[in-house]
């Protein structure tokens, strides 16, 4: 079958579980597809380091028109007009919202090709309330997409009951994983200056260092869960200053491991004794699947899906967001007890083996996609 060319808009290309799933995706559809990303932020496009090298991907940046910028009729018909070369648009979260309007102002006097929006959650500014203004503008600009997308229940009913959206429109597709490449052991050296002594638990995330992630919290609730307790943090962002100070003024540095971000969570993941998330928002985080796939235990604040997505045995480990003291008591139920982390560890690898594999995943979208463009061979490949 010809290449089917897709345009994606984004705020930013930097890694995070919508841009992880993304590069997925182009890498299952290989040949089948050809790529033009565009970012609002220019200079941000980590995640492309992860886009196989057969892949047909390109990166316009300046020669594309921006999607950031004061809203204007001109603005978006030059965006309108670069879509007419694509058979399919595709647009993530908010940052992409002026993309999405454009084609909805001109989609029909411009014949533009079909677009579907994908909306993953939050950043730190719309944790306690949505934006007004946002609600607003989405609720007209998502009018004459073809979908939306979202990964987790509670998205949908913001979709339907804050954005007006018909639930024939809405598409919910949980997030999924390449199950079996997690069952194995860690490999050696994959976590630099990893260590952990006799007798210690290692607490573990994967995580941007975001304020949305809230991981002071995490650090807070370490030192308070115990001396035996290690915490590994993966991952990069602006907050590693704050992280690291908050380490220092509660006495733990030197039991706080930081090393970055480190591909391929399955080398590694199986270090830890315990995942742990102390999020302000989440929906559907693939380090959750990937640490359940990898046996683990799970302590969360509860927020997005998560306590619906752990095994029901490990529910009682998903706390409320802004108490600390059970983030505490959750920590250290599971750190003095083995044979409660191996019971739940079991319980969480069986539930995400059978519900989040990423073959799901891949035909769910494909097919979506597919039928977007009229194109069953596209649809049905695999």
């Amino acid at each position: 079958m010809a290449a089917v060319r897709i345009l994606h808009l984004h705020s930013s290309f930097h890694i995070s579980d919508q841009k992880t799933r993304m590069v997925r995706l182009m890498n299952h559809f290989g040949d089948q597809a050809e790529h033009t990303v565009l970012s609002a932020v220019g200079d941000a496009f980590g995640a492309a380091d992860a886009i196989d090298r057969r892949v047909k991907v390109n990166f316009p940046k300046d020669t594309a028109p921006s999607l950031a910028g004061v809203p204007s009729m001109g603005r978006y018909r030059r965006l309108a007009g670069y879509m007419k070369k694509f058979h399919l648009v595709l647009s993530y979260n908010w940052g992409a919202m002026d993309g999405v309007m454009a084609h909805t102002l001109f989609t029909r006097s411009m014949h533009l090709p079909p677009l579907i929006h994908h909306e993953d959650g939050f950043n730190h500014d719309e944790i306690e309330r949505l934006k007004w203004h946002r609600n607003w503008f989405r609720s007209i600009a998502l009018q004459r997409t073809n979908a939306l997308v979202v990964p987790s229940k509670a998205l949908e009913h913001i979709a339907r009951s804050v954005w007006h959206q018909p639930l024939d429109k809405i598409c919910r597709f949980p997030n999924g994983i390449d199950t079996g490449h997690f069952n194995r052991r860690p490999q050696r050296g994959a976590f630099p200056g990893f260590q952990k002594r006799n007798g210690e638990i290692v607490v573990g995330t994967i995580a941007g260092l975001w304020p949305v992630k809230n991981l002071p919290r995490l650090v807070r609730a370490v030192a308070a869960a115990g001396p035996n307790i290690r915490l590994a943090i993966v991952g990069e962002g602006p907050d590693r200053d704050a992280i690291l100070a908050e380490a220092t003024r509660l006495g733990i540095a030197d039991r706080v491991m930081m090393p970055g971000f480190l591909r391929d969570p399955a080398r590694y993941i199986g270090l830890f004794d315990i995942f742990a998330l102390s999020s302000d928002s989440e929906q559907y985080p693939m380090s959750l699947l990937e640490a359940m796939t990898s046996a683990l235990p799970i302590v969360s604040t509860d927020v997005g899906d998560i306590r619906n997505i752990v095994s029901r045995d490990n529910r009682p480990y998903i706390v409320p967001r802004n108490d600390e003291d059970a983030l505490v008591g959750a920590i250290t139920a599971l750190a003095t007890d083995p044979a409660l982390r191996a019971t739940l560890g079991a319980a969480n690898r069986v539930v995400a083996s059978s519900q989040y594999d990423e073959e799901t995943m891949f035909a769910r979208y494909r097919q979506l996609y597919g039928s977007a463009m009229k194109r069953a061979d596209f649809a049905r490949q695999s």
